[in-house]
């Protein structure tokens, strides 16, 4: 029975031959919140993804969506998960309108509905003026625009999405992120797996980490445990070193085109309080901000490899 929102995944294994693709892997994600998957290539993202869609069923270990079992109420899963691939894949000859007035179809929608729901998404996608163009001719960008429409089609509780960023020029991106957004606000589960880990730190509420098929890591996106490293530019760096020691606060020098020093600080009260302290005593702070994003941080902070 789905009397719990969101997913709840454990133990899950998954071979393919002498392959072991996910090797007792645990995950879940939270109605409201926008989850990461992020991991090196070969770790997993992609058959976990294919599980929790219900197109793959793992060899060991329990699913829930909405609090239903994949493997024994799929109905009841399809009707709740939108799935976008990291390629449109099929029916090529067809136009985006088809397209989605067949999903739509396929959803046990009538034709007049289907219809009506296929425009309102080609105006969400900003797709309209190539409605009836066949999806072959569509650009890179364009079809992973219409594959999120395609996602949407019935309406879905939660949204699992494999690289929606891929091809999208910087304006479809700004818009991917508000829609995504949009969907967690309106209480959906939203799980978004992608190497563009800048693009996950603009959207993402929660991050779960995965290396060699299993679960390396789950946490909100705060950065790593021992804290965030901050960059910081002065006219002085020397003055701002020395005041640095005199409060007992470790930094480093990095080269670049513009010197700067580099700090460790537990949160975000602590970066206020630093950068107050080094103001009020005189030196001059040109730029104090976080030297990278939260979850770039923490992923090298695991060290399992590169995205």
């Amino acid at each position: 029975m789905g009397d719990v929102r969101g997913i709840q995944a454990t133990g899950l294994v998954r071979s393919f031959g002498s392959v072991n693709a996910v090797a007792g892997m645990d995950f879940a994600a939270q109605p409201g919140q926008v989850t990461a998957l992020v991991g090196p290539n070969g770790a997993g993202k992609t058959t976990l993804m294919l599980m929790l869609a219900s197109l793959l069923a793992p060899h060991a270990g329990q699913i829930r969506i909405d609090g239903f079992d994949p493997a024994t109420e799929r109905d009841e899963v399809r009707r709740r998960v939108g799935w976008m691939p990291d390629t449109l894949g099929v029916w090529e000859s067809l136009t985006a309108r088809e397209i989605l007035t067949q999903m739509g179809r396929f959803y046990r929608l009538t034709g007049r509905d289907a219809a009506a729901r296929a425009d309102e998404l080609l105006a969400l996608v900003r797709l309209e003026n190539l409605a009836d163009q066949p999806a072959r001719v569509l650009s890179r960008g364009q079809q992973q625009r219409l594959s999120l429409a395609r996602s949407l089609i019935h309406r879905p509780t939660t949204l699992l999405l494999d690289e929606p960023a891929a091809g999208l020029d910087p304006s479809s991106r700004i818009e991917l992120r508000r829609l995504v957004r949009e969907f967690a606000a309106e209480g959906s589960t939203v799980v978004v797996s992608s190497h563009v880990l800048s693009e996950l730190d603009e959207i993402a509420d929660a991050v779960v980490f995965v290396s060699g098929g299993r679960t390396v890591r789950s946490q909100l996106v705060d950065g790593p445990p021992g804290g965030r490293r901050y960059a910081l530019e002065a006219l002085d760096l020397g003055a701002a070193r020395a005041r640095l020691g005199e409060i007992g606060v470790a930094c480093a020098e990095e080269a670049g085109r513009r010197p700067r020093l580099s700090v460790v600080v537990a949160s975000e009260d602590d970066a206020a309080r630093l950068l107050r302290d080094l103001v009020t005593s005189g030196v001059a702070v040109t730029a104090f901000a976080p030297a990278g994003g939260a979850i770039e941080e923490a992923y090298v902070d695991l060290g399992v490899g590169g995205p």
